[in-house]
């Protein structure tokens, strides 16, 4: 048997993915799993254990949805018997269409029913871990249990003196604060002595980290690596280090992916839904000081900056950190 799995397009949501990728592995123990994935999360992929084959799709190539039909075509001669559809979009559904596997399982959304030969509702209130899970479940008629999230990396350094920063994110409401931001890396260098920082972000991130870093007291003890790292590198950093403090964002799910202690800082988005998958070594943190908590939306219209994230307290933060620091 042969099974092709699309894998969703952001970096938290293809990591919450790989339990869907074992449970299929525990279920057609035989079959040859591959994955597609969008081009720029293409070494995140080579990470996930029992994965055969990946596929690499670039929007800027294959536009629209006649681009993504002309990608699943060339794949047809593979002959795939299942392809399980994991984003919820039209556009993947005519990508499954167009591989011409025999059964295209995917859900109920944006049309895709059109394309698909099994429609699965996509279930409320539950993690994103078990939205996925569902589609199995739907298809099989039995239930399946949610395995953890793993990829698998090899330490690129020994630094178990290093604490892991991200204050980045693609959401603006997710984002912290530059001032929220200097008060913190303040606080942690002065309460952890024998600790150094390692900010992490990808290329675009460099203006918000340098203006973060720019009010910070002691920036002999912070290594700055934004902008440095690939995918496939920061899962190794994240592997030698000692945790992550981090805003909830795609590093919050690789980190917990790769065993790392992460303490996550929810201000807009759902941790019932979104939170690291994974429960050992994990605090998730929010204000809840304000009626609109929390709140889905990419940027705040009520307050124009996330003053959820400015009213994190910051002694639970310190006293979250101190319980992984202590063994660092």
């Amino acid at each position: 048997m042969k099974i092709l799995i699309r894998l969703p397009n952001w970096l938290g949501d293809v990591v919450m993915s790989t339990s869907f990728v074992t449970a299929v592995r525990q279920l057609y123990p035989d079959a040859q799993v591959d994955v597609i994935i969008k081009q720029e999360l293409k070494g995140i992929a080579a990470l996930i254990p029992g994965v055969s084959n990946i596929y690499s799709f670039s929007k800027q190539e294959f536009k629209g949805l006649g681009g993504v039909y002309r990608f699943g075509k060339v794949l047809r001669s593979q002959q795939y018997d299942i392809y399980f559809n994991l984003p919820p979009s039209l556009s993947s559904a005519v990508m499954a269409f167009a591989t011409g596997a025999k059964k295209r399982v995917g859900f109920n959304s944006e049309g895709g029913f059109l394309f698909l030969t099994k429609a699965c509702k996509r279930p409320k209130n539950v993690h994103r871990v078990r939205e996925y899970i569902s589609l199995l479940e739907q298809f099989t008629g039995q239930l399946v249990p949610s395995e953890p999230v793993k990829v698998i990396a090899h330490p690129l350094v020994n630094e178990p003196k290093q604490l892991l920063v991200n204050f980045n994110s693609e959401a603006e409401s997710r984002r912290m604060p530059v001032d929220k931001g200097i008060a913190l890396l303040n606080m942690l260098l002065s309460t952890f002595a024998d600790i150094s920082i390692g900010m992490i972000g990808a290329p675009k991130d460099a203006d918000h980290v340098n203006a973060i870093l720019s009010g910070v007291i002691n920036k002999d003890r912070i290594v700055n690596h934004t902008g440095q790292t690939n995918l496939t590198n920061l899962a190794s950093l994240m592997a030698g280090t000692a945790a992550l403090l981090t805003v909830d964002s795609g590093p919050a799910h690789l980190a917990n992916s790769v065993g790392l202690p992460v303490v996550v800082l929810f201000g807009a988005g759902n941790e019932h839904n979104t939170e690291p998958f994974n429960l050992d070594d994990l605090t998730v943190i929010r204000s809840n000081k304000l009626p609109c908590e929390p709140c889905v939306r990419n940027t705040c219209k009520l307050y124009g900056i996330p003053k959820c994230m400015q009213l994190l307290d910051e002694t639970k933060i310190i006293e979250a950190l101190r319980k992984y620091l202590n063994h660092a």
